[in-house]
């Protein structure tokens, strides 16, 4: 399932919004329940108050109800397995487990499978705030 995922990604990207970087990207989550959500990152000449491709994913995905994201992918056009960012490797775990399977992609398909464990070991979460 994950190459659906990934031209979910692929096709988020196509609507990005970078005038300034010229660096789109996509992403795409999908929820345990088949559902999915996508992203693109949106620049604005304020730099850097714009969102990345995840964040945009994240908003659809909340809007869209939630649930608990098993699978996520991203692509970038001009880089091959871009990985979320910090910030967004936060907010990702937010709604995701460690094992929870994050595709890097290049303009081919997948070209690796982390986790978010993987990516955020040490990541601040939200349970022990409880």
């Amino acid at each position: 399932m994950s190459h659906d995922l990934f031209e979910a990604a692929k096709t988020a990207m196509a609507k990005a919004y970078a005038p300034y970087s010229k660096f789109p990207v996509g992403a795409a989550l999908r929820t345990e329940d088949g559902r999915v959500f996508t992203g693109a990152n949106i620049e604005v000449a304020s730099y850097p108050e714009g969102w990345c491709a995840e964040t945009t994913a994240l908003g659809h995905y909340i809007m869209g109800g939630g649930g608990r994201i098993v699978e996520i992918a991203v692509v970038a056009e001009r880089m091959a397995k871009c990985p979320p960012c910090g910030g967004c490797r936060q907010r990702l775990a937010e709604f995701c487990r460690p094992e929870t399977k994050l595709y890097l992609c290049d303009n081919t398909g997948v070209a690796e499978t982390v986790t978010m464990g993987d990516m955020l070991p040490y990541g601040f979460r939200g349970d022990i705030l409880k």
